[in-house]
Parts: C-alpha cells; sequence; structure tokens
C-alpha cells in the first residue's frame, strides 16, 4: 500500500528514489529492531512486544492523521474479487510482458536472499564460531549497508543512469558477494561479501520504478501487490531450500561445505540476471523502433 501511494503521488522519473528511500527505511527498521528488541528484553521476556506494539501504534497515528488519500477518485474503480487475490493480480499484471518478466527476475533475486534469512546464524556459529553479538553486528551492518543503497544511492544513479541501468548493473555486484560467501574462511571475508552485496539493493526499487511506468494509473496498487505476492512467495520455498541444503553439506558425511546454500543463490541470482537483461534489452530494442 505505501508503495501503491509513492506510485500515485511521485513524478515517474523520480520514483526510482522515493522507492529507494522507502525500502532504505525498511533496512533502517531492519537494524534498529532487533537493537530495541534486545534492549527491551533485558527487562523481561514480555517487554520487547510491548515495545513492538507501542511502535505499531505509532505508525496507525501517522496513517489516521497525517497521510491523505493519494488516489483520485476519476482513477479508481470498481472492486472486483476476481482481481483482490494475489493469482488474480498476477494473471492482470501478466497482460504486460515486461512487468511479468521483472516479476519473474524479482523472484529469483529474493529466493537467492532466502540464504541470508534462513541460515545466517547456524552458519556464523558453525564456520566461524560467531557468538549471538557477534551474528547481531553483521546482521546489523547488512542493513546498515543496504540503508544506504536504497535510500542514498538509488535515486542518485537512477537520475544518473537511469533506472534500466541502475537495475541491470547493481544486480551484478551480487555475484561476486554469493560467490565469497559460499567459500568464505574468515569473517573479514563475509564483511568484504556484504559491503559488495549492498550495492545490489537498488536494483528492486529501480525495477519497481519501471514497472510503475508499464501499468495503467489505476493498476498501482494491483502492480505493487503482485510484487508483494512474488516476494512472500520466496519465504514459502526458501527457507526450507536453504536449512535442507544447509544441513546436508554441514555434517560429518559426504561434501562439508557449509556455504552451499549460497551456491543455490549464485544460481537462482544468474537466473534472475538473464530474465532481467533479457527483458531490459528487448524493451529497449522495441522503444528504439517506436
Amino acid at each position: 500500500a505505501a508503495n501503491s501511494c509513492v506510485a500515485d503521488c511521485i513524478s515517474a522519473e523520480k520514483r526510482g528514489r522515493a522507492f529507494g528511500m522507502l525500502a532504505g527505511a525498511g533496512a533502517a527498521g531492519f537494524v534498529l529492531g532487533p537493537a530495541l528488541g534486545g534492549l527491551a528484553g533485558e527487562f523481561g521476556t514480555r517487554d520487547p512486544f510491548i515495545v513492538a506494539a507501542c511502535l505499531a501504534l505509532v505508525g496507525v497515528g501517522i496513517g489516521f492523521f497525517l497521510l491523505e488519500e493519494t488516489l483520485p477518485a476519476e482513477r479508481r474503480r470498481v472492486f472486483s474479487l476476481a482481481r483482490a487475490n494475489p493469482v488474480g493480480s498476477i494473471i492482470q499484471i501478466a497482460r504486460t510482458p515486461f512487468v511479468l518478466a521483472c516479476l519473474a527476475a524479482i523472484f529469483f533475486i529474493q529466493l537467492s536472499s532466502q540464504a541470508q534469512i534462513s541460515i545466517w546464524a547456524y552458519w556464523g556459529e558453525l564456520q566461524f564460531g560467531w557468538t549471538p553479538t557477534t551474528t547481531g553486528l553483521t546482521a546489523s551492518l547488512y542493513g546498515v549497508t543496504l540503508a544506504f543503497a536504497q535510500a542514498v544511492l538509488t535515486g542518485k544513479c537512477v537520475h544518473r543512469f537511469g533506472a534500466a541501468s541502475t537495475a541491470k548493473i547493481a544486480l551484478l555486484f551480487a555475484l561476486p558477494s554469493y560467490l565469497i560467501l559460499a567459500f568464505a574462511a574468515s569473517t573479514t571475508a563475509v564483511v568484504l561479501a556484504i559491503l559488495i552485496g549492498s550495492v545490489a539493493g537498488m536494483t528492486l526499487p529501480a525495477l519497481q520504478s519501471l514497472m510503475s511506468q508499464r501499468v495503467d494509473g489505476d493498476a498501482q496498487g494491483e502492480l505493487q501487490g503482485a510484487i508483494a505476492s512474488t516476494l512472500s512467495s520466496t519465504a514459502i520455498i526458501g527457507p526450507l531450500l536453504m536449512t535442507q541444503t544447509f544441513a546436508h553439506f554441514a555434517d560429518d558425511q559426504g561434501i562439508y561445505l557449509p556455504g552451499a546454500p549460497f551456491l543455490i543463490s549464485l544460481a537462482s541470482l544468474a537466473a534472475a540476471i538473464i530474465i532481467l537483461w533479457t527483458s531490459l534489452n528487448a524493451k529497449d530494442r522495441l522503444e528504439s523502433v517506436e
């Protein structure tokens, strides 16, 4: 819904920066949330939930009192149950081949990131002897660098190079990042991988900007819903795939390679790059003909 508001009230040429700032805010929450929860947990096991409830209440208050409707009445359409579900929205969006290709690329991008989400703490403890503090610090570093890339660099790069070039080039930075993580022998190597890989965080905001320009004004919410559904679907597949791969290669039987899930991420990312580059190049050729 927040992304839809951005698409409604921000001009097409400025959406990349706006989407990046919104994603950066989420990444900042990824850093601050665990820190606040940890501090509150020192006072009692229930206190983090109380803090979370208070933060949610603040969000509700801001939305209720400060957020005005962004979609004018003339651009609204009649509610349709057939379109008000993940499958229905994706079917509608699929009528635009370029947007469908971007959704496919986003699926593989997010699937690759499920390795960090699913096994980070287990992998760090087994491979490097990380303590919970080290695990938290590395996760926070990832959040900080990702927030900087999305909130600060995305707008500048989209303005300087265009959304398509930003998406294509930024995604390439994730390749060496996953390769380093797969065979990392020290925490220093992990930090290097985080710094390199954070640049790829610019890809999704840039793609959101491109996709929002290809759908009608009354379908922006539907588009953002389709993107959210695509991201959520990887949370069904990814954890099972990554944890089982980690378990298979982290025991004393057969090949020992705890970083194997990052190789799966590498393969998934390669699929995303092929889809993305092919669709963007085809889009450029079509526009040049037109």
